[in-house]
């Protein structure tokens, strides 16, 4: 053997025996990723890419169960009373997790108290019009909805979503009257844009970055504050709308009173696994960006996010269906 394959050997086997019992033997059956959205959207894709992965490393079938309903509430309910062991994980974009708790009165869980894993991906939202629209930019779009109040039609992945409430952000900064559609996840409303029965949509560029590219669908720029680099003539929307920002993404948390140590051993596979080849092809194609934070990391992240958005539902006063 090697001298550098014994000493990345040895370093390893010392790392496993620093871990406590419950992480060493972590897992020994069968993993639930629960996804609190329909199947066919980025909430479901990203977590079967890196299930996938997991169920490599660990020799373990990792099955990632669809729960959706009620803007993540049903599978977060879900998640928030299993044990505490770390083989039933949520997987999800911001609304169970920060923006529910400003829009319902009564959640059946508490989301501070479920145990950060670790951010995935972040995907930018963008500004996606159906080519009837006589529009090719925001600054025509802007003009557009200004001349013809309450004439366009938004469609969002459900009430509460960064989807909508990044519609309810540019209503407010571009001073336009536009009217809000609430679908059951990005699919459905997706069908219906490119079918023409609403005119534009605030989704986050993964599945939708495919009929962008067939010419079914106007995209007229990034939500993210730059933009991004693999869309460089895409304006991002803070050109035209200073401090605009609404970025989707993807995380990991686990049940309450679920031990850190089995989090950050979680946390870390996934971090590994979002920096293999094949996954950061099928990151590309979604649009979206690795982050592979540590539990520490998402803590701190999602504080300042639910912050943000907070800001934004009191400001448009946003009210849950």
């Amino acid at each position: 053997m090697r001298p550098t394959m014994k000493l990345w050997c040895a370093a390893t086997v010392a790392t496993i025996l620093a871990l406590p019992a419950q992480a060493q033997d972590y897992p020994n059956k069968p993993i639930r990723i629960v996804a609190p959205f329909p199947a066919g959207g980025s909430a479901d894709l990203i977590p079967r890419t890196i299930g996938e992965k997991l169920s490599l490393k660990w020799g373990r079938p990792v099955i990632v169960e669809n729960r959706a309903g009620a803007a993540g509430n049903i599978g977060a309910e879900y998640v928030f009373k299993a044990a505490p062991d770390g083989y039933v994980l949520l997987s999800s974009p911001p609304p169970p997790l920060i923006i529910n708790p400003n829009l319902y009165r009564n959640l059946p869980f508490d989301p501070v108290q479920f145990v950060p894993v670790g951010i995935m991906v972040a995907i930018p939202n963008v500004v996606l019009v159906n080519p009837n629209v006589p529009v090719n930019s925001v600054r025509e779009l802007i003009a557009y909805a200004k001349a013809n109040p309450d004439k366009l039609n938004y469609a969002s992945q459900g009430s509460g979503t960064t989807s909508h409430l990044t519609g309810e952000m540019f209503k407010s900064l571009a001073g336009v009257r536009i009217t809000h559609v609430p679908y059951k996840g990005s699919a459905p409303a997706l069908t219906d844009l490119l079918a023409g029965q609403v005119e534009m949509m605030f989704d986050n560029l993964g599945v939708s970055r495919q009929h962008v590219v067939s010419g079914k669908l106007k995209l007229l720029a990034v939500c993210s504050e730059m933009r991004v680099a693999s869309l460089p003539d895409v304006p991002a929307l803070a050109e035209v709308l200073p401090g605009f920002e609404a970025v989707a993404w993807f995380g990991i948390v686990a049940p309450p009173k679920t031990p850190m140590p089995i989090a950050e051993k979680i946390s870390a596979t996934v971090a590994e696994a979002l920096k293999l080849p094949d996954v950061q092809k099928r990151l590309a194609d979604l649009s979206a960006e690795a982050i592979g934070s540590t539990p520490a990391q998402m803590a701190a992240f999602m504080k300042k996010d639910a912050e943000r958005w907070r800001a934004v539902i009191r400001s448009a006063g946003v009210k849950a269906d």
